[in-house]
């Protein structure tokens, strides 16, 4: 099992250093992350909206250690809706974020990350479109769905992340779904105890199963996260099973993984939404990507083999 080893290795000062040191770490870093600011960004967004593609955009960084680095971070995501404001792409392109970056670990994080997330939503809105939550680790999430909650109060669309692998998850699920809320489902990318979380592959493919038919029978929009062909097809029997037009439910994928698979879904007439990170903080992202898939660990090892 090497995701465990590969997720310990993302919160490694050692580790981090080693990666970003080896010559071949930029080419390959590239393969997931298109850029590391926003004028890199502007033309990817053009790029995948042109092929018909629909995307997230996630500016990506998760150690805050002060408030004006949440602050900071606030505002790398105003910069990005003032820069999406002129494409007019509405909901075609909407951004993810994660609390953390707006100080949510910090001494009265809660309210703090409230405050500055809800300034990005506003401006998400008044161009358009929405914001999704994204889901961190266990102990985060207690916070995370009560700020979902208010922000929905006068931003309805405003999404969230539920990970299949939690045991929580199904409740979570079922709470949603009566709510009406726009809902990510993925497997789950951080390092979770048995406690709380199942361990086995297939143990987390079959909750996914259950909570996806939850949603897909819910009120509410449900956003399909996982790069897995099978769970895809589920998917979409789902769907049908629950009469769901294809504009009632989407597909999301990573930037740089399955890239014929997402054109295809498109081609079908699918919403499908490529989840595109950017950003100079990129180590815990894309140590998280090569965890949560071998093929990923494999390409990257090959590139260090043949290219350092």
């Amino acid at each position: 099992m090497l995701g465990p080893v590969i997720l310990a290795a993302s919160r490694s000062d050692r580790m981090r250093r080693l990666i970003s040191a080896a010559p071949v770490t930029k080419q390959v870093v590239d393969r997931f992350i298109p850029g590391e600011d926003v004028d890199d960004i502007v033309p990817v967004v053009r790029e995948l909206a042109d092929h018909g593609l629909e995307l997230t955009m996630d500016v990506v960084g998760e150690d805050i250690t002060n408030p004006a680095q949440a602050a900071a971070a606030r505002d790398a995501y105003l910069e990005l809706v003032d820069r999406l404001k002129p494409l007019e792409l509405g909901t075609r392109a909407e951004m993810s974020v994660k609390l953390s970056m707006f100080g949510q670990a910090l001494e009265g994080g809660h309210e703090l990350a409230l405050s500055n997330v809800r300034p990005v939503v506003e401006a998400a809105a008044e161009i358009g479109t929405t914001v999704t939550l994204d889901a961190e680790d266990h102990t985060t999430l207690d916070s995370m769905f009560a700020i979902h909650e208010e922000l929905r109060k006068d931003f309805p669309q405003t999404g969230c992340v539920i990970q299949a692998y939690l045991f929580r998850t199904e409740a979570d699920a079922r709470r949603l779904a009566e709510s009406g809320s726009r809902v990510r489902l993925v497997k789950g990318a951080y390092k979770e105890p048995a406690s709380v979380a199942y361990q086995d592959k297939h143990e987390i493919d079959r909750a996914y199963v259950r909570i996806l038919r939850t949603l897909m029978q819910g009120e509410g929009y449900p956003m399909i996260g996982s790069h897995d062909p099978r769970l895809i097809a589920i998917g979409q029997e789902l769907a049908h099973q629950a009469g769901r037009k294809l504009d009632e439910y989407e597909f999301q994928m990573l930037y740089g993984i399955r890239t014929d698979e997402h054109l295809r879904l498109a081609a079908e007439g699918h919403r499908m939404r490529v989840y595109t990170a950017y950003g100079t903080d990129w180590y815990g992202y894309f140590m998280r990507r090569l965890a949560e898939k071998p093929a990923n660990l494999r390409f990257f090892a090959r590139s260090m083999l043949t290219k350092g």
